[in-house]
């Protein structure tokens, strides 16, 4: 079953961030906690971390796309 990695809620005044870097492409294996993404917003800069082991399935969105929180921004399988 294939795992959505998504912003996630950074705070409750932040409805938007920017994907400044992936650090994986498609087929990449990944194990749980590592760096996939970072993301910024107007107050900070975070990574984002793999939920669980797994292989990289796609990659949704774009770097220097603005992303709304929730946004799926890539898939394990």
């Amino acid at each position: 079953m294939a795992t959505r990695i998504v912003v996630p809620q950074l705070g409750n005044e932040i409805t938007e961030a920017e994907v400044t870097e992936f650090h994986v492409a498609v087929g990449d294996t990944v194990v749980e906690g590592d760096a996939v993404a970072t993301i910024t917003t107007t107050k900070m800069a975070v990574e984002i971390e793999t939920p669980e082991n797994g292989e990289i399935a796609s990659v949704d969105v774009e770097e220097g796309s603005i992303v709304k929180i929730g946004t799926t921004l890539c898939t394990l399988s």
